[in-house]
């Protein structure tokens, strides 16, 4: 049990540092807290709702992944490299595929 705290305590400390250091952490976590009540109103059944709000989810989770990968690129060098670069973009290009994966999600299910 004691392993699983520290492990909730360094999830919360990631959360917090992510939430201040990082605009677009932010505005999509602002998002989801508008998506997820939203979808609760206008999923038309259960499966769809776990659908929609999984999404956001996992928008959430790419963008964490993201900083993840920036903070140590940057932590290992500030200079310019063709593979820091590849890393940061790739990441954040995950981030946009998982934003494309909203959209397209909930306009297959509501229309």
């Amino acid at each position: 049990m004691k392993r699983i705290w520290r492990a909730f305590l360094y999830s919360l400390a990631g959360f917090k540092a992510a939430y201040h250091d990082e605009p677009a952490f932010r505005e999509e976590l602002w998002l989801a807290a508008v998506l997820v009540p939203l979808a609760c109103f206008i999923a038309p059944d259960d499966m769809s709702l776990i659908v929609m709000i999984g999404s956001i989810l996992l928008v959430l989770a790419l963008e964490l992944v993201n900083t993840a990968i920036e903070a140590t690129v940057n932590h290992i060098s500030m200079e310019h490299h063709p593979l820091a670069k590849k890393a940061k973009d790739t990441a954040s290009a995950a981030v946009f595929i998982g934003l494309i994966n909203v959209l397209f999600t909930w306009v297959v299910i509501l229309l």
